[in-house]
């Protein structure tokens, strides 16, 4: 028995290292931004897909459909407490994210349904908020989806880049 409970941690320490670096290595690897403001905060936990010399916008993400935000699972968005998005009041709570991409504009979604994989079973009639976006040139070609804040106390904007597009979403912190 002695033997038995260190091979039994070895083996479990060697299968979580594993895991992990699996896990980093992953096409789509797994990603978060997070900003805060006094006592609130906001974390996006979303998968980023590489561009990998595919023609991103019109190919491999279709216009005018509805898309995850990322890879993998839907991106979800976590908010502690209430702030406004683009302008429009959104509750705290935890909600799924997705795009409907389009050459000069996005559509963006907040959406109550939680824990789907991609775009697949979205629900239109759980939407919390909808609005639209314009598309910005990015000079430079992000190789991969990345999602950042870009914050100045309660005001920050979500910069979304990807290949040559970038997105600018304004977040306001309310009390």
């Amino acid at each position: 028995m002695r033997t038995l409970v260190p091979a039994f941690i070895l083996l479990l320490i060697s299968s979580v290292a594993h895991a992990q670096e699996n896990f980093k290595t992953r096409p789509s690897p797994l990603a978060v931004t997070s900003m805060r403001y006094k006592d609130a905060y906001v974390k996006i936990v979303y998968s980023q897909p590489q561009t990998r010399g595919r023609e991103v916008f019109g190919k491999l993400v279709p216009y005018g459909q509805v898309w995850r935000l990322g890879a993998n699972e839907a991106t979800e968005i976590t908010l502690t407490h209430d702030l406004l998005i683009n302008a429009v009041l959104l509750k705290a709570g935890t909600y799924s994210m997705f795009a409907v991409p389009n050459a000069d504009r996005w559509t963006i979604i907040i959406n109550k349904d939680l824990g789907t994989w991609g775009a697949y079973n979205y629900n239109q009639k759980l939407d919390v908020l909808r609005f639209d976006v314009p598309v910005n040139g990015n000079g430079v070609a992000s190789e991969a989806f990345t999602m950042t804040f870009d914050q100045k106390n309660e005001l920050a904007n979500l910069l979304i880049t990807w290949d040559k597009t970038r997105l600018e979403i304004p977040f306001k912190f309310i009390n």
